[in-house]
C-alpha cells in the first residue's frame, strides 16, 4: 500500500515508518519538523515538509501522493502547555487535522489510522480500561483528540471514510535505529535515563501519597514497535472504531526507576515532589479489543525489555537527533 505519514519525523511516526517500509509498504512522510527531526525519517521514505495547518499545501500534498491509507501522527502532545494555550490545541490538533480529513476524502483515500490517547477518558471509572468507558477529558489536550474523534465519525457516516482511532497509553523503547527525542522531554523513562547517562543529577517522582503500592502513580507502558505493528494490523479494509494499545501491566514511577538502575548498571537518585494537578493513580489499558479484532499481540510487553532497548538507543545517541 502506499502510505502518507503525518507526523513522521516524530517519535513514534519515525519508528512506524521504519516498520512500514519493512513490510514493503511504499511510506510518503509528511512533517513539519517543528516538533520531529530530519534524521529521524527513514531515507527509504519520501519526505515532504510542509504544515497541516496551511490547508492549500496538504490538500495538494496529498492528492499528488495519492495514498491508499493517511496514518495521522501529527499533534501536539504537553499536557500541561494545552492548560496554558488551549487555542494552539484546539488549532492543530482539530483545525489542521479538519485540513488533512477533507484532503482525504478529495482524494479518494479509503483508510485513515488516527493516533489518539487514553487522555481522552479523564480519570476511569475502573482500571484496566476499556473502550466503552466515559469519556471526560481533564485537559484541552485530551479534549482535542476527542473532538476529532467524533469528527472522525462523522466523516465515516458522511463521506465513507474508513477510520481506526487507537488510545495510546505510555509508548516508551527504540527500534534499532530510532528512538525518543523530544525537544521538551515530559515522559518519565527518558528522564530517569538521563540520570544514568549522567546528563542531570537526579530524577524527580511527583507525588509519593497515591493509593497505590509503594505511593507513586501507576502507568501502563508499551513498546513503540508493538505500538507501530497495531498501526499496520489497522490498515486491514473493513476494520473501523476505537481500540486502546497498552499492555495491560501497570508499573509505579519507583517500578521505573528500578527497572532504569538495572538495565544501565547505574544508581539514579529521585527527589520526591508533590503531586500534579489532574494526574490519576493508576493508568492501564485493556486492549483485548485490539488483539480480538485486529488480531494484534504485543512482542515486548515486559518492562525490562522496554528499558533497555531505550537505553541502548539512548547510549548511542546521548543528545538524541542532531540535525
Amino acid at each position: 500500500m502506499k502510505l502518507f505519514v503525518t507526523g513522521g519525523a516524530g517519535y513514534i511516526g519515525s519508528v512506524f515508518v521504519e516498520e512500514a517500509l519493512n513490510a514493503k509498504h511504499n511510506v510518503v512522510v509528511f512533517d513539519n519538523l517543528s516538533e520531529g527531526h530530519r534524521s529521524a525519517v527513514d531515507s527509504r521514505a519520501e519526505f515532504i515538509e510542509g504544515n497541516l495547518g496551511d490547508r492549500e499545501i496538504t490538500m495538494g500534498a496529498i492528492k499528488r501522493a495519492k495514498p491508499d491509507a493517511i496514518i495521522h501522527f501529527a499533534a501536539h502532545a504537553l499536557v500541561g502547555e494545552s492548560m496554558t494555550n488551549p487555542g494552539k490545541y484546539f488549532r492543530n490538533n482539530v483545525g489542521s487535522g479538519i485540513n488533512l480529513l477533507d484532503g482525504a476524502v478529495e482524494a479518494g483515500v479509503k483508510k485513515f489510522v488516527f493516533s489518539s490517547t487514553c487522555a481522552t477518558y479523564g480519570p476511569p471509572d475502573r482500571v484496566p480500561m476499556t473502550e466503552d468507558l466515559p469519556q471526560r477529558p481533564i485537559n484541552p489536550y485530551g479534549e482535542s483528540k476527542l473532538m476529532f474523534e467524533k469528527i472522525l465519525s462523522w466523516y465515516q457516516q458522511i463521506f465513507g471514510l474508513e477510520f481506526i482511532a487507537f488510545r495510546y497509553f505510555n509508548a516508551a523503547g527504540a527500534s534499532g535505529k530510532f528512538g525518543e527525542h523530544h525537544r521538551i522531554e515530559t515522559h518519565l523513562i527518558p528522564n530517569v535515563l538521563r540520570v544514568a547517562l549522567g546528563q542531570t543529577p537526579q530524577c524527580e517522582i511527583y507525588g509519593t501519597d497515591y493509593p497505590t503500592p509503594d505511593g507513586t502513580a501507576i502507568r501502563d507502558y508499551i513498546h513503540i514497535i508493538d505500538l507501530a505493528q497495531a498501526h499496520l494490523q489497522a490498515l486491514t479494509p473493513g476494520k473501523s472504531g476505537f481500540y486502546n494499545l497498552g499492555n495491560g501491566d501497570g508499573y509505579s514511577v519507583r517500578d521505573v526507576i528500578r527497572m532504569c538502575e538495572k538495565v544501565s548498571g547505574k544508581a539514579i537518585p529521585a527527589i520526591e515532589k508533590p503531586r500534579r494537578a489532574g494526574d490519576p493513580p493508576k493508568l492501564v489499558a485493556a486492549a483485548d479489543k485490539a488483539k480480538q479484532e485486529l488480531g494484534w499481540k504485543p512482542q515486548y510487553p515486559k518492562l525490562e525489555d522496554i528499558v533497555t532497548t531505550a537505553w541502548t538507543w539512548h547510549q548511542k545517541h546521548p543528545n538524541g537527533y542532531v540535525d
